[in-house]
């Protein structure tokens, strides 16, 4: 059998320019037409540009490649929920699965039945009840104000950044409007899930979905799990290697929803979106990458949010499952 070898004077196939990559992709979504719809039944979400974007990467050393609207702040919503996951792992370990599940919904992220099919035990963390139970944990032994105080301080502490806040006007919207939402809290506290009070631990949860950022700040507060739990621009260790991949892992299964298989056939990241248009993707070992787009698909992610992904790690080979 004979074996080919290859020219030596042939020169290695060139990497993809980052930056040059990231502009492009975002000068291609700003040209696109189909741009889904913004949420709106979060009053304050419904006022936000459909016509925004924006996209940051930080790779492994620290380089920022940006496009689009990459220092605007939106609502991040739901991508809080990889936040609070991780501080809630650290309060409790794996006690925490004990009152909430690590299996993909299949379900809307607000859906009532399946709880009542499952005696009030929540799928998986980044569905809405799962993400109460788990503020719940959170709240516990601390007043409200407490709670979403060390919350927010976590989000700063990881992003290296002091101005990231809490968008009251829209904390106000989702307490106005969270229906639903309280009766998925009323319905797990009705079978001994919540400890807290349901109004306390409501409360919590719509301000840390109201926290506002940037991408480049979303994608700054994300390293930590591209990179084996420690933060490279402090060298400091926020969670073990194994809880890294398990909260990516989940990430991947679980966050997106209804729509986690479509991301993770297409996009081939671990991910998780928001409803405010935000998606924190994962790139083990690469890059932390967040990017913004108000108009939702059917499953409430954002639309060119998750085209945008697939795109670069089309492009930048980033796939889990392979170039």
């Amino acid at each position: 059998m004979s074996h080919t070898v290859p020219d030596r004077d042939v020169p290695a196939r060139d990497a993809p320019n980052l930056n040059a990559v990231v502009e492009e992709i975002a000068e291609e979504m700003r040209k696109r037409t189909d741009r889904g719809e913004v949420a709106t039944y979060i009053p304050e979400l419904a006022r936000v540009d459909a016509g925004a974007f924006g996209m940051v990467v930080i790779d492994a050393d620290g380089n920022v490649a940006a496009g689009g609207d990459s220092d605007v702040p939106f609502s991040i919503q739901s991508i809080s929920k990889v936040f609070t996951l991780t501080l809630a792992l650290g309060k409790a370990g794996d006690r925490l699965w004990r009152r909430v599940g690590r299996e993909p919904s299949g379900s809307p992220f607000n859906s009532i039945v399946q709880l009542e099919r499952e005696c009030g035990i929540p799928r998986n963390p980044f569905i809405n009840a799962g993400a109460i139970a788990v503020t719940d944990l959170i709240l516990s032994g601390h007043q409200p104000r407490e709670a979403l105080g060390e919350i927010l301080r976590f989000m700063q502490f990881l992003a290296d950044d002091t101005t990231i806040t809490i968008d009251n006007a829209v904390a106000a919207s989702e307490q106005r409007t969270g229906f639903r939402n309280a009766a998925l809290a009323n319905y797990m506290k009705s079978f001994g899930v919540l400890e807290n009070p349901v109004d306390f631990t409501l409360g919590v949860y719509f301000h840390h979905c109201a926290i506002s950022m940037t991408c480049r700040q979303l994608a700054a507060a994300g390293r930590f799990l591209a990179h084996l739990g420690r933060n490279p621009a402090t060298g400091m260790s926020v969670v073990t290697p194994e809880r890294a991949r398990r909260i990516n892992a989940i990430m991947l299964t679980c966050g997106h929803y209804d729509g986690s298989g479509e991301f993770a056939y297409r996009v081939g990241l671990p991910g998780k979106s928001g409803v405010g248009g935000g998606i924190l993707a994962i790139a083990p070992g690469k890059a932390s990458i967040a990017v913004w787009s108000p108009g939702l698909d059917a499953a409430g992610n954002s639309h060119l949010g998750r085209v945008a992904l697939e795109a670069l790690t089309k492009r930048m080979g980033w796939s889990i499952f392979g170039v």
